[in-house]
């Protein structure tokens, strides 16, 4: 089959790759018609995550059409259309068993490399280096899916495939990114990172009853579309951020900010971002973390402080005096996808949110290595890329 593959830093090809197989009664095999390229990827393919193989196969958000089923699996058949979750979860953990998928205790056959790196293990990740299982990932034209009774749900009929594919990632991560906001009526959520899970975030703010939402980035296209969802936008190159979220909220902070961005914040955006990018060239550093410190700081009193944004290793310099003295909150995770998947399928059934509409090009496996590189850099109004095999 034909798959997108990582050879090193910006090196990503499309090739032939031997054809996934069921190796545990509980997998399937799915035909993928639609996978996308997460701003996750775009971590792996800049070298900015360990353990990743020559040859390994890229991506996380996938869906399509069941063609194999192993024997221990009753929930799919033969020509199910569904979608698959990114975290990869047994179901009967004690993680699992409580709504936390992707701390699953089973998916992770790697989980001594984890273990050294933070203490413990998460779940498995499809895609997503051979620290969090060595799962070859969705941007192919077949994935085998582990614990496939406990994953994938069955799409309907009513839904098209650009509706129901971010259901396997940046919908229920944009999402929860907001829910842990413990939004009440009349508040404001502050958003850094205008980013697929970042306009995910600021339509489910709404949703969950924000009042207003101001959203933070450099990038006109992204600021557009978090305007066109209602957001008040902030250009971080044109104007301080925390003077301009201090005056719109008379001088007491953001009730909730969301981190959207993660490590890989722009060394353009201020002083310490550019440091962080010294420290990250030279091995003094893991990763860059301006957003999150301004947040902290731009965060009200007993406000709440929610990261979805990706982070690897050992942060520097983050304000924790600010966050003890001042009472805030963290919440933050890797989506456990199974948990939100029903509900959220229900709202988009219901025509609360359409998620395509972060959709700006569509593509061909052939074509995937060329907007990988396009998608870094911001190029033709790139937000989001879907690929049908």
């Amino acid at each position: 089959m034909k798959a997108l593959t990582w050879h090193g830093k910006h090196d990503i090809r499309c090739e032939t790759v031997p054809d996934p197989i069921i190796e545990d009664d509980r997998d399937a095999i799915i035909k993928v018609t639609a996978c996308a390229i997460c701003g996750s990827d775009l971590h792996l393919y800049q070298g900015s995550v360990p353990d990743m193989h020559s040859g390994d196969v890229m991506g996380h958000e996938a869906m399509g059409e069941v063609v194999e089923v192993g024997k221990g699996n009753s929930k799919l058949q033969v020509g199910d259309r569904v979608v698959v979750p990114f975290t990869i979860s047994c179901g009967h953990c004690f993680f699992c068993q409580r709504g936390f998928f992707s701390g699953c205790e089973n998916s992770n056959p790697d989980k001594e490399k984890a273990k050294k790196m933070w203490g413990n293990s998460p779940a498995g990740l499809f895609g997503y280096t051979h620290m969090l299982g060595g799962y070859s990932g969705g941007q192919a034209e077949y994935l085998r899916v582990p614990y496939a009774d406990v994953g994938p749900i069955k799409v309907p009929d009513g839904l098209t495939d650009e509706q129901a594919l971010f259901l396997s990632d940046i919908f229920p991560t944009g999402y929860m990114a907001a829910e842990f906001c413990n939004i009440q009526p009349g508040e404001t959520v502050a958003i850094w990172g205008c980013g697929p899970v970042g306009q995910m975030a600021i339509r489910s703010a709404y949703m969950l009853g924000a009042a207003r939402v101001i959203a933070v980035d450099s990038v006109a296209e992204r600021l557009a579309l978090a305007a066109a969802s209602g957001a008040l936008t902030l250009n971080y190159l044109e104007t301080d951020i925390y003077d301009e979220i201090m005056q719109l909220t008379g001088g007491r902070g953001a009730d909730a900010c969301i981190d959207a961005v993660g490590t890989e914040a722009d060394p353009a955006a201020s002083w310490d971002s550019r440091i962080d990018r010294i420290k990250v060239a030279t091995f003094m550093g893991t990763d860059r973390p301006h957003v999150l410190r301004q947040a902290i700081h731009c965060c009200r009193n007993f406000g709440t402080v929610s990261i979805v944004g990706v982070y690897g290793g050992f942060l520097d310099k983050i304000p924790m005096g600010s966050a003890i003295n001042r009472g805030l909150t963290f919440r933050m995770a890797q989506t456990p996808v199974q948990r939100y998947l029903p509900m959220l399928m229900d709202r988009v059934l219901k025509g609360e949110i359409d998620p395509s509409f972060v959709i700006t090009h569509r593509a061909t496996l052939e074509e995937g290595p060329g907007l990988y590189e396009t998608f870094k850099n911001k190029d033709d109004g790139c937000i989001k890329v879907v690929i049908k095999p």
